[in-house]
């Protein structure tokens, strides 16, 4: 259906505007445009993977390089989805697969300062999709590393992400053996939705 619908055009550039894919940058940011581009064609889900974060060592220049076109990608792309009117119609997630050390240290093989995996404490963002903007949701202690308000779960945040999608988490499915299985264990996570 992708091939041959319009969304072929969503993942061609030159039909939109020079100055909307400059304000997006390059690298993450066209593929934030284009995963814009292809909701907009009818795509129901669009994931965009960027990688190069596990920095075990060398995160003072890791940081400056990816950083600003995080910065510059995600806000161009919030404040299309605002400017489009999509911000209801799209929900934005921005995490990764896990925290990192509240500590950054030189590990043992590596030549340059970096943080290792850390899977206690995490940030994750969210945009559009009905969430209320400026909400803060839980908190770590001071360094940074165990949670101390309001811990949330990966089946919370699935949750959260099927809510948005209108898919109540207790929605239940059968595989080809026709057993049962629930969508998600999780909650949405409290306070996100008006």
């Amino acid at each position: 259906d992708i091939i041959t619908s319009r969304s072929q055009h969503a993942f061609d550039l030159k039909y939109e505007d020079p100055r909307v894919v400059d304000r997006y940058g390059p690298g993450l940011g066209q593929q934030l445009l284009q995963a814009r581009r292809l909701c907009e064609a009818g795509c129901g889900f669009v994931t965009v993977s960027f990688g190069g974060w596990d920095m075990h060592g060398g995160i003072k220049a890791g940081m400056e390089s990816l950083g600003p076109q995080v910065d510059r990608a995600v806000a161009a792309l919030v404040e299309d989805m605002h400017l489009r009117g999509l911000d209801e119609k799209i929900l934005l997630v921005v995490s990764g697969e896990f925290g990192r050390t509240p500590k950054i240290s030189t590990l043992p093989g590596a030549a340059e300062a970096g943080r290792d995996h850390w899977g206690r404490v995490q940030s994750v963002f969210f945009a559009g999709g009905g969430v209320r903007g400026g909400t803060v949701v839980g908190g770590s202690d001071r360094f940074g590393g165990e949670p101390a308000s309001d811990p949330q779960r990966p089946e919370d945040l699935a949750a959260t992400i099927y809510h948005a999608l209108g898919l109540p988490s207790a929605t239940r499915w059968h595989d080809s053996l026709g057993r049962p299985f629930t969508l998600s264990e999780g909650r949405p996570i409290p306070g996100l939705f008006g």
